[in-house]
């Protein structure tokens, strides 16, 4: 990686990934002409495409091209071929988990904000949600995901094992810490400590280390009550750390609170690599229809453009996303009355960074339902 030359490995998928990642190239295409950079884009299968194609989930020739790049831009994976059908043995989501397990990236990081020209999609009422910010950090290559898996033949019964050791823990729990102290000094720690020994660790571990963070306040709460508390009361919580599977699910009821699950970008970091990626599926109902939101992968290249040290880009980048949300240049569902395509969207975003505040798209003309670069 040079100061201004990068190399990304290109990840579209399944379903509506090769679509929004599209959008997603169109927006890097414009950072590095504003900006002087130079993008190179190497393209791999993966997912059920992957399967298709090569029999594979994550062929040898994708994970090569991962290990070589700067970063990695993922769309989405996922098809109703695997998904109904519970006798599959090689699965889209294998892919998925193995490449997270190679490039060894042990923590994900899903920021939750809330927009203010979007609060009244939110399921929640205003006052619950209205300025919610938060960041959770979710352990990604341990726990009962990764476990020994065990299903008897005569199928009477199955096991999973759920395993933590220290050297899981650690990582994430200083990185969320780090977050922390930049942020509003809090972080919860959510567990099932009164059940579980996995979760014992957890906050022996963090008990540990928190002495080395003495401006963070560290708080806990169990999974189950955090459930509820993140819809009573969302803006409780600033930085949240927790478990693998406990985040998967935090984070997915988290993410229907500002309104739509396709505003929401993730990063997958480790010690080396990094990956970035919407939160929501492959949606593939939706696919060539040209009605899947951006948006989320945008924001996840913005989130990449940080991880390379590239701030102003990705600074300029999240300020024209929230100008085309607050203006309401939005795909089906965030305005089902006036709504625009995956493409325009994109476009439009792109536009502003090329632009910005000169000339370029006719407001007046957007009201009426058509746009123009003036």
């Amino acid at each position: 990686m040079s100061n201004n030359y990068f190399k990304i490995a290109v990840l579209p998928g399944d379903g509506i990934g090769p679509e929004i990642i599209s959008e997603s190239i169109k927006i890097l295409d414009v950072i590095a002409e504003a900006f002087q950079y130079k993008f190179e884009f190497d393209y791999g299968l993966i997912g059920a495409e992957a399967i298709f194609k090569t029999g594979n989930p994550l062929p040898d020739e994708t994970l090569k091209i991962c290990k070589e790049s700067d970063a990695v831009l993922f769309g989405a994976i996922g098809d109703p071929a695997f998904d109904n059908n519970p006798e599959a043995k090689v699965r889209p989501e294998q892919g998925l988990l193995k490449l997270r397990k190679e490039l060894g990236l042990f923590a994900n990081i899903r920021p939750l904000k809330t927009y203010a020209s979007l609060i009244e999609k939110s399921p929640l009422k205003r006052e619950i949600v209205e300025g919610a910010d938060i960041q959770i950090f979710r352990e990604l290559v341990s726990g009962i995901y990764f476990g020994e898996k065990f299903t008897d033949p005569e199928g009477a019964y199955a096991y999973d094992i759920c395993k933590y050791s220290r050297e899981d823990i650690l990582p994430i729990a200083h990185m969320a810490f780090q977050e922390a102290q930049k942020r509003s000094k809090k972080l919860t720690l959510i567990d099932k400590a009164n059940v579980l020994d996995t979760s014992r660790l957890w906050r022996k571990i963090c008990q540990e280390i928190a002495s080395e963070y003495p401006d963070v306040q560290l708080d806990y709460m169990f999974v189950d009550n955090a459930a509820m508390q993140l819809i009573l009361n969302p803006k409780q919580f600033d930085v949240i750390l927790t478990e693998n599977m406990f985040g998967d699910i935090i984070s997915d009821e988290a993410s229907v609170i500002g309104g739509s699950i396709g505003l929401l970008p993730s990063a997958s970091v480790g010690e080396s690599n990094a990956l970035f990626e919407p939160i929501h599926g492959s949606y593939p109902q939706a696919k060539g229809k040209g009605i899947a939101n951006p948006i989320a992968s945008i924001l996840s290249v913005a989130m990449m453009l940080d991880h390379l040290h590239l701030h102003a880009a990705a600074n300029k980048l999240r300020q024209s996303v929230e100008h085309a949300i607050e203006n309401k240049y939005v795909t089906i569902d965030l305005n089902s009355k006036q709504y625009y395509s995956t493409s325009e969207v994109g476009s439009f975003i792109a536009d502003h960074i090329k632009y910005s505040e000169k000339s370029y798209y006719n407001f007046e003309n957007i009201k009426i339902g058509k746009s123009t670069i003036v």
